[in-house]
């Protein structure tokens, strides 16, 4: 990894430490020209004219979804473009046929974007069971292997988690799934931007992710299905096949779910994206953040007033790392970091309120680290962390 080109590709770090990618990373000058070369070259809509607009546009938003699928092991025309990871577990949710006693199993480690979708599916019958684990942080396949019953539909879990950053054994867990004949819904929010990860490989049958959170614009997102035949949540323009006064057919493919005008701008960040972090070497980045990690941790738990949650081993987790200062309210530590040093960091429950409960905390503060940041800004959180805990 080439960090001092990298870093020249994010101006914005002239002026502040920014440790909260985990909520949003910072966006590239090369993800930019993408979204700006859209609307000042090609600006048309998509498969939607003849002209030469419409059909350079529609080219390139057929390529950034080979892109986008080629980046997570899938095949062209399994990927539909979402506005965020949530919306793609939503579609899920509205998408499948739920009948009175199915059942879903989730865990409680979720985003709460990995939860609401099924809790109120309740209203229909639908049973959700939530698998515990220990405040290390890590699921026992063992466990799934019970709660997975006759009557599960679908297990929807996260790869990795957005608040203690551990890394689930998800191959292990949809094993289980497919010999129950359940189908797996996997939250990759906070693993497709740090590590490889393979639909075919994981034995998948739903992946969500968001664009914002590995390099791309806002308000995009995929999901990806390993049966994209099911019926959309949504109808309207641009999904349909054919139309009469009594008859509709849908589109085939993605095409199906992405009713309306699309994020075509931000189609083209996402897969500028893609080829960003494919240049910089996603196993390459994966060992960098886990060496940064592995720092972040040490000198976090080398300070008596600071409690580190979820497993220590930097080989087990992504680079998101909750921690308290005791004594001080975890929005204040943010504050401070912010108002001496800089850093930009997240405070409070992190959309994930049944997880902090569980940790016996009212919240936490979180450092995620990404591809940009260095060991002297490492170094200098730590420092201002352990100027806090003294009361300095």
């Amino acid at each position: 990894m080439n960090l001092e080109k990298i870093r020249a590709d994010f101006p914005i770090l002239e002026d502040i430490i920014y440790l909260d990618s985990a909520s949003t990373s910072l966006t590239p000058e090369p993800v930019l020209d993408a979204v700006l070369g859209y609307y000042r070259s090609y600006n048309a809509n998509v498969g939607r004219g003849v002209h030469r607009l419409s059909q350079i546009v529609s080219q390139r938003y057929e390529d950034a979804h080979r892109k986008v699928a080629a980046f997570i092991g899938a095949d062209d025309g399994e990927i539909v473009f979402t506005k965020n990871s949530t919306e793609g577990m939503n579609l899920v949710a509205g998408a499948l046929e739920w009948r009175k006693g199915d059942r879903i199993v989730t865990s409680i480690l979720e985003h709460h974007s990995n939860l609401l979708p099924w809790f109120r599916l309740r209203q229909r019958g639908v049973e959700v069971e939530v698998v515990e684990t220990e405040t290390g942080g890590i699921l026992d396949p063992a466990d799934f292997e019970t709660a997975i019953t006759a009557n599960t539909k679908l297990v929807a879990l996260t790869h990795a988690s957005n608040v203690i950053g551990t890394i689930q054994p998800i191959k292990e867990i949809s094993e289980i799934c497919k010999e129950r004949g359940a189908l797996i819904l996997l939250d990759g929010a906070q693993s497709v931007p740090h590590f490889k990860v393979d639909v075919k490989e994981l034995g998948l049958d739903f992946l969500c992710f968001s664009g914002h959170k590995m390099l791309g614009p806002t308000g995009t997102g995929v999901l990806w299905m390993r049966n994209p035949d099911i019926e959309p949540p949504f109808v309207g323009g641009g999904m349909i096949k054919e139309v009469t006064l009594d008859h509709y057919e849908f589109a085939e493919g993605y095409e199906r779910f992405e009713a309306g005008t699309p994020n075509i701008a931000g189609a083209m960040g996402l897969s500028r994206a893609c080829d960003y972090l494919t240049d910089v070497g996603i196993d390459d980045l994966r060992l960098y953040e886990e060496r940064l990690t592995r720092r972040l941790i040490e000198g976090l738990l080398e300070l008596d007033k600071v409690e580190v949650y979820g497993v220590l081993d930097p080989g087990m987790r992504v680079g998101v790392v909750s921690f308290n200062v005791r004594g001080v309210n975890p929005h204040d530590v943010a504050h401070l970091l912010d108002k001496t040093s800089n850093i930009m960091v997240r405070s409070g429950h992190h959309c994930a309120s049944p997880l902090i409960r569980h940790l016996g905390i009212d919240g936490s503060v979180r450092a995620s680290l990404y591809l940009y940041n260095t060991e002297d800004e490492v170094e200098k959180f730590l420092s201002t962390v352990e100027d806090i805990s003294k009361g300095i």
